[in-house]
């Protein structure tokens, strides 16, 4: 098998047109078309929606209190008992809710007109990414199909085969030689840091997001669900605060950095002498 298989890469000599008609061309085209597809998106979807202070204050108040039920032993107790009794007041009287009234029924998302514009802003993201990337995949798939572009000068297991000669069923042929097919696919996942390189890291040229794009697309409507009730959270939130006792992490800190590093015994020796 062994020698079947180095007579088969002795035989095998490909056409420096290929490289020069298939192989160029295909990486060219890619990386043209990622970058139209990135000043398309900025052009199609505009700025982003500004953040709104008060659901920044609201999440910020959640976080404040969940920091101090979990990591309150680095502060006095003083300090501790003040905060303890000012966020269970404040989570009580509703003074970091965006809405005032507590009894006030969450509203869907699907009927506020900001969430809507980012959904439409995402879904014109994913399609500027799915129909570029089939447009591609079938013009190789109708033009060079079966080609052979370019042989890896490393060795690779049986495992790469499928990966790396998509199209072509030749069973004896070395993984090493790559098809058009699987051409595409690698250049569609390593351009990645060529467009990184281009565009910036926050880039719309990305294909490992449109490949994720292609699984996504029937869940859309299922993304958009009832927002966080925050007077609940808030509420949640004091009941377990309340219960939370301090224990001060500090105490004997000296000593017990001394015998962490074996430095006590030296102190007591000194001291003995």
């Amino acid at each position: 098998m062994s020698g079947l298989t180095e007579s088969t890469d002795q035989t095998m000599f490909l056409d420096p047109e290929i490289r020069n008609w298939v192989l160029f061309p295909i990486t060219i085209i890619m990386v043209l078309v990622g970058i139209f597809r990135h000043q398309l998106t900025i052009l199609m979807t505009g700025e982003p929606p500004k953040p709104d202070i008060k659901d920044i204050r609201q999440g910020k108040a959640l976080m404040r209190g969940q920091t101090l039920a979990q990591s309150n032993s680095y502060i006095p107790a003083s300090a501790f008992a003040n905060r303890k009794a000012y966020l269970c007041q404040a989570y009580e009287n509703g003074t970091f809710l965006k809405n005032k009234s507590k009894d006030q029924s969450p509203v869907n998302l699907m009927t506020d007109p900001k969430n809507m514009e980012v959904m439409m802003d995402g879904m014109k993201k994913q399609m500027m990414g799915i129909v570029p990337q089939t447009l591609i995949m079938g013009w190789i798939q109708f033009f060079f199909s079966g080609f052979i572009l370019i042989k890896l000068p490393f060795p690779l297991g049986m495992r790469f085969k499928q990966m790396l000669q998509s199209g072509i069923m030749t069973p004896n042929m070395d993984v090493r030689w790559v098809s058009s097919l699987s051409w595409y696919f690698i250049n569609l996942f390593g351009l990645r840091g060529v467009f990184s390189l281009i565009l910036g890291g926050e880039n719309s040229a990305d294909g490992i997001r449109d490949m994720t794009a292609m699984g996504t697309m029937g869940t859309m409507g299922q993304q958009a669900g009832q927002p966080q009730d925050f007077n609940k959270l808030f509420m949640s939130l004091k009941d377990s605060l309340s219960i939370v006792y301090h224990e001060w992490d500090l105490a004997n800190i000296e000593q017990r950095v001394l015998v962490k590093y074996g430095k006590q015994s030296q102190i007591y020796k000194s001291a003995a002498r």
